[in-house]
């Protein structure tokens, strides 16, 4: 066991008979807690396990069976309910799992999984991949192509991670943190749990759909609100469109609750705009930036230091610069490698995202590979213009593009569908006015239905399949472009 891993058991045991975990009216203290993972750990050893998938709801059992897996030195793959049946096969077999628990593991008996105990399966895996020594945990990132690509983190790292980010939010004074997020994303595992675990707070947990998040992309904002009530939580972690949909339902009059001290805001580009409005209400939001290959995040705002339209300072335990081209370099902070492929060298990691410093703040533009070049030279990040658009209340859904054009061309998909085309074009005009004319949308599209992974327009975690957007709709977009002799 590391000094890393060691350390943070002894964290752990230190907290004593402090309160750990809440779900419903089952709670752990510490004690308890490390009780239980010793229990699980010895149980893991037992029956061999080597690596082990969790398709488990958020909840208690879900925390604890992922630290037994730590404790035990058994490589842990969260399964993540949102990816589809076929994804779900693609992991299961790329990574080499031959335990899995789950709320019904019979149904991937097609796999080879035989029942073991109740909610417990085990097969003789087909193929083992070789995994980077040292490889506690395979995240997979859902990325923009069909099948999830595995990334091989260690226990140090996530544990380093956590350490960092407790150290600069601890001083907000988070006793009691509430699981919104899905803990099969490091997001809410690495930045949720671990990270609150080592300041010694109250984690609360239910199954998503109690707290709102159904799926993907659904998301019940009243029951939202109605376990924010309840629980009272100092601490959350949002994605913007939760983000987004929150601050719109305060705005219309909704109490704010008064126990919140940090919410954090990431995994996808925020709108300065949203998080003013955000402010102006009094709620403690701050936006950070991070990436699996990192195993979460690497830049965030504070309290102490803050700036909106930046995704904060880099963390204590990485470095982070700048390449020639702009694109944003970690060192300090790197995956083992990618499942199934060589591992990587050098010492600074490309994250394939361009952006800039302001005073040690860092500031993102989008992701390198989506830059597109108009016809006349300029270069165009849509990600920029897509967050802004759907910060409109009546867009959804926004994609933009622009290769080679001497116009841009937006599809929207409207909120409702009784949103008229007069009501989405002063949306338009309204973002359009705070943009500069190359990137302003000179013409746009109703979508013909929502992007989603059923049609194959956007990944199981809504994002846009830019490639098969633009089959899609090209003659459409060219038809349009066409009428405007554009």
């Amino acid at each position: 066991m590391s000094p890393v891993v060691e350390s943070f058991w002894q964290t752990l045991a230190a907290q004593g008979e402090r309160p750990a975990l809440q779900e419903g009216e089952r709670r752990l203290d510490y004690r308890q807690l490390l009780d239980e993972v010793g229990v699980r750990a010895a149980y893991l050893r037992r029956i061999g396990a080597q690596r082990l998938s969790l398709e488990l709801d958020n909840g208690i059992e879900w925390v604890l069976w992922d630290l037994a897996a730590l404790r035990a030195g058994v490589v842990c793959v969260p399964l993540p309910g949102f990816f589809s049946p076929d994804q779900q096969r693609h992991v299961l077999d790329s990574a080499g799992v031959d335990t899995l628990i789950a709320a019904d593991p019979a149904r991937h008996a097609p796999l080879g999984f035989e029942p073991l105990a109740e909610g417990f399966a085990q097969r003789r895996p087909p193929q083992v991949a070789e995994l980077p020594a040292g490889t506690a945990k395979i995240t997979y990132t859902s990325g923009t192509t069909g099948q999830p690509k595995g990334v091989c983190l260690g226990a140090d790292l996530q544990l380093r991670v956590a350490t960092s980010l407790w150290q600069v939010c601890g001083p907000s004074g988070v006793e009691r943190h509430l699981c919104v997020l899905p803990l099969a994303v490091l997001l809410e595992n690495v930045a949720g749990f671990y990270a609150l675990l080592l300041g010694g707070a109250l984690i609360e947990l239910a199954p998503l759909a109690r707290v709102g998040l159904e799926g993907a992309s659904r998301f019940d904002l009243p029951c939202f609100l109605g376990v924010l009530e309840r629980s009272r939580p100092n601490s959350l972690i949002l994605l913007p469109q939760l983000l987004l949909a929150w601050v719109t339902a305060l705005e219309s009059g909704l109490p704010l609750p008064g126990s919140l001290r940090f919410v954090a805001v990431g995994g996808g580009r925020v709108a300065p705009q949203l998080l003013e409005r955000a402010e102006a209400l009094g709620l403690p939001v701050f936006e950070g930036y991070g990436l699996s290959e990192c195993a979460s995040v690497v830049c965030l705002n504070t309290p102490e230091q803050r700036r909106i339209g930046t995704v904060g300072r880099p963390l204590p335990h990485l470095e982070v610069r700048l390449a020639a081209d702009g694109e944003v370099e970690v060192r300090g902070a790197r995956m083992l490698g990618y499942l199934g492929e060589p591992a990587p060298t050098g010492d600074w990691l490309g994250t394939g995202d361009l952006g800039h410093f302001e005073e040690g703040f860092l500031v993102l533009h989008g992701r390198k590979k989506h830059q597109f070049v108009t016809a006349f030279g300029r270069n165009v990040n849509p990600e920029w213009v897509e967050a802004e658009l759907v910060q409109q209340l009546p867009i959804a859904q926004a994609w933009l593009h622009g290769e080679a054009q001497a116009a841009n061309v937006a599809v929207l998909q409207p909120r409702t569908a009784d949103t008229t085309n007069e009501v989405l074009a002063l949306a338009v005009a309204r973002v359009n006015a705070g943009l500069p004319d190359y990137a302003r949308v000179h013409h746009w599209l109703r979508a013909e239905q929502p992007f989603g992974a059923a049609n194959g327009l956007a990944t199981a975690n809504g994002r846009l399949r830019r490639a098969a957007l633009f089959q899609h709709y090209r003659t459409a977009i060219e038809s349009v472009l066409a009428a405007h002799d554009v």
